[in-house]
């Protein structure tokens, strides 16, 4: 498989990292995280090596790595940095590539540019990760809206947390998304409970180039 995906969620702390340590590992793919913002708690690039169990050369160096965990365009400002489209080429590799943006698919980049705004500029099928709890149709179908707006094509979504099959059908209905599977909630989260829950919810062919 040589596909590359944009991962993007639909709300900030709803499993988009994990999901994407859990994808990155099943393809054998690499990982990039070009916009980190907020560093003291570990960085997500951490969190996938982790997770995922990925070797580190796996691992893709970050283009910008920002102290404040907020906005990249706040935190950017804060340090006298301006984040720029022409530092944000993706970067070559062999294989799979799973890219994680910042939070939503409207959080600013810098003043003048959204995540939706680049990932239309990467031209790269986008996967949506949603939770299912309360407002999730809201924030998915608005997602869903804001990423064909602009162009983008939409591989699927990825639900995370317990199971709530009507909000899970009517945002794959009303936004005519296919649903990629479901990502429960994990007691214990490691290398070998992460995969087991991918595996068990997901159809690796659902991810083919």
């Amino acid at each position: 498989m040589n596909g590359k995906f944009v991962i993007t969620g639909t709300d900030t702390d709803i499993g988009k990292t994990v999901f994407a340590a859990a994808l990155t590992a099943a393809l054998g793919g690499s990982y990039w995280k070009p916009v980190q913002a907020g560093l003291a708690d570990g960085t997500d690039s951490e969190t996938v090596a982790r997770l995922g169990g990925l070797d580190p050369a796996r691992i893709l160096p970050e283009r910008y790595r920002l102290k404040i965990p907020a906005s990249p365009h706040f935190s950017a400002a804060e340090e006298g940095i301006t984040i720029g489209l022409d530092d944000l080429d993706i970067p070559h590799v062999n294989g799979p590539l799973i890219i994680e943006g910042a939070g939503g698919a409207l959080v600013p980049v810098n003043p003048e540019l959204l995540f939706a705004d680049l990932f239309a500029h990467w031209a790269l099928p986008v996967i949506i990760v949603a939770s299912t709890r309360l407002g999730t149709i809201n924030h998915s179908l608005l997602t869903i809206e804001a990423l064909r707006s602009r162009g983008l094509s939409i591989h699927g979504i990825a639900f995370t947390g317990p199971e709530v099959r009507d909000s899970e059908q009517t945002i794959c209905a009303m936004g005519a998304v296919r649903r990629l599977g479901r990502l429960p909630m994990i007691d214990q989260l490691s290398p070998t409970t992460l995969k087991a829950a991918f595996d068990a919810n997901f159809s690796i062919a659902d991810f083919g180039s």
